[in-house]
């Protein structure tokens, strides 16, 4: 399973036309503890760079956008008793949504972790 991310720090872990996508430990650290996520609504398309859910923490509300067009097959309901998953595990236990992804190059366009990794060190 291979992992991309994008410029908005959301990750997305692609296997065939199977994904699952969540945000980075770099965007949980930012946005400070996790107390609130509103998750998106399994069968619903989405394309990629459209908002899909909102994540609350401490220090603000931010939205979080799709990485690819996919249909959303499942959503982490834990998430919704139990926010602060995503704050120990972001990349595991935090996941957002299952994905079936629409474009098998979907990942065109995406950060490899190495990349991603130069990206959030040039932020500073």
């Amino acid at each position: 399973m291979d992992i991309f991310y994008t410029k908005d720090h959301e990750w997305v872990k692609v296997e065939g036309r199977s994904g699952v996508m969540g945000i980075s430990a770099y965007a949980v650290k930012q946005l400070g503890d996790i107390t609130y996520v509103e998750l998106p609504e399994a069968g619903k398309e989405i394309t990629k760079g459209v908002v899909v859910c909102t994540v609350e923490s401490v220090k603000a509300a931010s939205d979080i956008y799709a990485p690819v067009a996919a249909k959303i097959t499942e959503v982490n309901s834990a998430l919704e008793s139990a926010p602060e998953k995503m704050n120990a595990s972001p990349e595991e236990e935090g996941w957002i949504a299952k994905l079936e992804i629409s474009d098998p190059d979907a990942s065109k366009g995406l950060m490899t972790a190495a990349q991603y990794d130069e990206f959030v060190k040039s932020l500073g």
